[in-house]
């Protein structure tokens, strides 16, 4: 049990879920009081502003943190995990920190911006979300893993769930006149615990294997000119098939890994970019009419997108055993695309749900095409991999989703919907690498059932 990854999960996603709803009250209250004092009342100005800044702090807090990840994976694959974890930690902990400050002694939101940096610098969501699917790649075996990736998020899903029902309650609570303190206390305090967890509790799993692994990969390169060729004994994923000779087969099994392994990092990319995309406009979508959501409307809103990951691991346990990975993966993604379409044409409260309601199992794609891609590669490089698709994502999140937010912008008179119908565009563009996978899978197994 102490290899257990879910109370770090957990903790840190309820500070971030309580970070996240003060961060965008704050930001909303800041440029609502800045309009008042130069008499400009425009609801789309203030959208407007408070669009530019999250612009600006995403271009900040996404694009800081790709040389400090891929670092931190490195140092994770040599076994020091609990670095990996805890470096990313810290930095959440500090934004939650300068948070405090800025709504006890009103100081320029701007000051936010340093805080991205800094956040940045220390590997953000970017090296704490790979470390945290390698962790518990690490502590699962081949045949569960893609149920326990789904889990993992699941645990995420929950907590932030949890804080988002809460936090729209407990920010309207206020200490001298100043909303949100006690919000951000309280995300203060979960961060701390997660620290704790893993000075003191947590214990990495699998380490000597990972050590033990890596010298044979050493003695294998060294002994391979003179060995002997013989049948290659495993496969490393069922998407993949041994062939009957070895030279053959390891030339088309490697050919067939890297292929699959370019398009697995397509779809993703481009999956991410429209999830990451959509939450970003939906946080300016619901504070402007005719929807004109307050604190408590907000925490209601973020808790019914956190409870799309409870949803989506229960389409995985139930769904697993009658489809395949990528049978499933083609099912989130066409569950988001729907529900984004819907998305794109709310005006009332209830609609905005129903929408969630039909993205209930849009969070399956994303833990089931990393299940993938461990059971492709060693375990020793668990930790490179998912940082390197995490940077890559993090790089296409933030062109895209300043695009969306523009789109937003430009279209915010006549049609404030129309970015999701954009961002649903691109959500079935990235159905196409996976069918793909699929159809090759499929034409294989016909292959070789016809050989047989």
């Amino acid at each position: 049990m102490r290899t257990w990854i879910e109370p770090v999960v957990a903790g840190s996603q309820l500070a971030g879920s309580f970070y996240e709803t003060g961060l965008l009250l704050v930001v909303k209250n800041y440029y609502n009081q800045t309009s008042t004092l130069s008499n400009s009342s425009s609801e789309d100005v203030l959208q407007k502003s408070i669009s530019n800044f999250y612009i600006i702090y995403n271009l900040i807090i996404r694009l800081t943190p790709l040389p400090s990840a891929y670092i931190l994976a490195k140092i994770g694959d040599k076994g020091k995990r609990k670095i990996t974890l805890g470096v990313p930690l810290v930095g959440f902990f500090i934004s939650s920190l300068c948070l405090l400050f800025v709504t006890l002694w009103d100081l320029p939101i701007q000051v936010m911006f340093g805080t991205a940096v800094f956040n940045g610098l220390c590997g953000w969501f970017t090296a704490y979300w790979s470390s945290v699917m390698a962790w518990a790649s690490l502590d699962s075996s081949t045949m569960k893993r893609s149920l326990r990736l789904v889990i993992t998020e699941c645990t995420f899903g929950l907590a932030g769930f949890i804080g988002s029902l809460i936090s729209g309650h407990i920010f309207i609570y206020q200490v001298d006149n100043h909303p949100g303190i006690i919000l951000v206390c309280c995300s203060l305090a979960s961060y701390a615990f997660c620290h704790l967890y893993i000075l003191f509790i947590l214990k990495t799993p699998h380490c000597e294997e990972i050590i033990s692994e890596i010298a044979e990969d050493q003695a294998e390169d060294q002994a391979e000119d003179q060995a002997v060729p013989q049948e290659v004994p495993t496969e490393r994923s069922r998407l993949i098939n041994s062939s009957k000779k070895i030279a053959t087969h390891k030339q088309t099994y490697i050919f067939s890994s890297k292929v699959t392994i370019c398009l697995l990092f397509l779809s993703a990319t481009l999956y991410n970019s429209a999830v990451n995309g959509a939450e970003d406009v939906i946080n300016f979508f619901v504070l402007k009419k005719p929807l004109s959501w307050g604190p408590v409307e907000v925490g209601y809103g973020n808790a019914a997108a956190y409870m799309i990951f409870v949803t989506s691991f229960l389409g995985v346990f139930v769904f697993s055993r009658c489809l395949q990975d990528l049978s499933l993966i083609i099912f989130g993604m066409f569950s988001f695309f729907a529900g984004i379409l819907i998305m794109a044409f709310v005006r009332w409260t209830y609609l905005y749900y129903i929408a969630r309601l039909v993205m209930m199992f849009s969070l399956i794609p994303m833990p089931t095409i990393r299940a993938i891609l461990s059971k492709l590669t060693k375990e020793s490089s668990y930790g490179k991999v998912f940082a390197v698709l995490q940077i890559i994502m993090g790089v296409v999140a933030v062109a895209t989703s300043t695009a969306y937010i523009a789109i937003y912008q430009v279209t915010l008179d006549w049609f404030s919907g129309f970015s999701f119908i954009v961002i649903s565009i691109v959500a079935f563009i990235s159905f196409i690498p996976i069918s793909f996978i699929a159809w090759q899978t499929y034409a294989r197994k016909e292959a070789h059932a016809t050989q047989g």
